[in-house]
């Protein structure tokens, strides 16, 4: 588990809610509590102590590098207690970030050099019976229409994520 002070960046989608929704419905612990549904950029990112007013500015220099996309998730996939959404259409936000950022490999390595953008909708998800009603709840709201429009530096505090900075996609103002 992280702890406070761990930091990520995120494209959170908020259109994309049902899919948490109908995994909690069958298991809340499956979800993470105040955690919307979102794709990963950078997990962890530079610890909260060590952030820079620099680190802020290239995040948000990179999210204006790129424009907003308007996305359709619909492919599932599973593995081993996981259950998430492919965004492919984010791939490349996701590589330049992990590029500007070389010594941070996303998901400390777990998960290899490159992983593929996706929305976790559901981790802990162990138990195959479980797995398999999860799958089929959200398999039943795919395809899902959504708009990443921001990305958003976050914080791990004692209350749960908190933002830190938002950065619109493709803001030429913070280019």
């Amino acid at each position: 588990m992280p702890e406070p002070g761990t930091t990520a960046v995120v494209i959170v989608l908020p259109d994309a809610a049902p899919l948490l929704d109908a995994a909690w419905r069958i298991d809340p612990a499956l979800v993470r509590p105040g955690v919307p549904a979102h794709v990963s950029l950078l997990y962890p990112f530079v610890p909260e102590s060590a952030l820079t007013a620099q680190d802020e500015k290239d995040v948000r220099s990179l999210a204006a590098s790129f424009p907003a996309a308007d996305l359709l998730l619909e492919e599932l996939v599973t593995a081993s207690g996981f259950v998430g959404v492919t965004a492919p259409q984010l791939q490349p936000v996701v590589d330049a970030f992990c590029t500007r950022w070389p010594g941070l490999p996303p998901y400390q390595g777990r998960f290899g050099a490159r992983p593929a953008a996706h929305v976790t909708v559901a981790m802990g998800a162990d138990d195959p019976t479980t797995a398999a009603h999860v799958r089929a709840a959200v398999g039943r709201l795919l395809p899902l229409r959504t708009r990443a429009a921001a990305v958003q530096l976050v914080v791990l505090t004692e209350a749960g994520w908190r933002p830190r900075c938002t950065a619109p996609l493709g803001d030429p103002d913070e280019r």
